[in-house]
């Protein structure tokens, strides 16, 4: 594993960082969670079905707070209000879909939205490299428009920062590397490099378009010629729609074999969101990268 020791040693805390389980009654979450709470990181509250969380957890569930619910609507309701109620400090994701979590988080009543874009951020490393690598958006938004995307940035950079990259370098992706007005998400990349470079995209810096090759592989983009000062070098990767994002995200755990966490950022915590069949260990990362995302918070 190389990312959780690098996001691990930026780790000063405290005390332990409540954190709310929406749908915890699921072997990996647990897992997750046991390994958290013996690290001294987190103290879990775990919204589920009771019977089915203490079964899992066997002779340790009486360490932890559980909530019990009849439903995953329920659930995920219970686990948004009591960050609502600022009684917990993170939100975790467990065995449920995506979409009924967002549901309780967007609730006009008691909902913790607090910008206009939530999106998902994925961090990442690769066997062979210990750089960091933050892919936005894979999870959230469907087909982002033109300012949906800089919200998109902006939200990767606060995550990038964070994570300890000074001045992230963001690349805009699509599938060629110049302007092309047939292809949307290249004339996007190029209006947003603009954008940057007139100080309205801040802490960063923007290029693109950019291929996938010539964003993160210096030979790459020096034998095609890019003269983008991003070019091969870039720490964030914006693509162009959910479908890219998705794939790109499950494709570095499954076909290299790469560590990953999951966040969705937007909102009044830091929401720890990893796809269900991930592992313990990814939903680890992903508790670690959401503590950091707590800022000053954390400590």
């Amino acid at each position: 594993m190389r990312l959780y020791p690098t996001l691990m040693n930026r780790i000063h805390l405290t005390h332990r960082i409540r954190c709310a389980v929406a749908c915890a009654e699921d072997e990996t979450v647990l897992s997750s969670i046991i390994q958290a709470y013996d690290l001294g990181l987190i103290e879990p509250v775990l919204y589920g079905n009771r019977q089915e969380i203490q079964e899992i957890l066997n002779d340790r569930s009486e360490l932890f707070e559980i909530v019990d619910a009849q439903t995953k609507d329920e659930a995920c309701a219970l686990a948004v209000k009591s960050i609502f109620n600022e009684e917990n400090q993170l939100l975790m994701k467990g065995f449920v879909d995506t979409s009924v979590l967002l549901k309780a988080v967007l609730n006009k009543e008691w909902g913790i939205r607090d910008k206009s874009v939530l999106s998902h951020v994925c961090v990442a490393t690769l066997p062979h490299s210990e750089k960091l690598y933050f892919i936005s958006d894979s999870a959230m938004n469907i087909l982002p428009d033109l300012m949906t995307k800089k919200s998109i940035i902006e939200n990767a950079v606060s995550v990038a920062i964070s994570c300890g990259i000074e001045m992230p370098k963001v690349g805009v992706l699509s599938a060629i590397e110049k302007v092309n007005e047939k292809m949307p998400s290249s004339v996007d990349a190029d209006l947003l490099s603009q954008m940057a470079k007139r100080g309205e995209i801040l802490h960063c810096t923007v290029d693109g378009p950019f291929a996938f090759d010539n964003a993160i592989d210096v030979h790459a983009a020096h034998h095609k010629g890019v003269k983008h000062p991003n070019a091969g070098e870039c720490d964030i990767l914006i693509v162009p729609n959910i479908e890219a994002g998705n794939i790109l995200y499950k494709s570095i755990s499954y076909f290299s074999k790469g560590d990953v966490a999951g966040l969705v950022v937007g909102a009044k915590v830091p929401i720890i969101l990893t796809s269900r069949a991930d592992s313990d260990a990814d939903k680890l990362n992903s508790i670690v990268c959401a503590i950091l995302n707590l800022g000053d918070k954390n400590g």
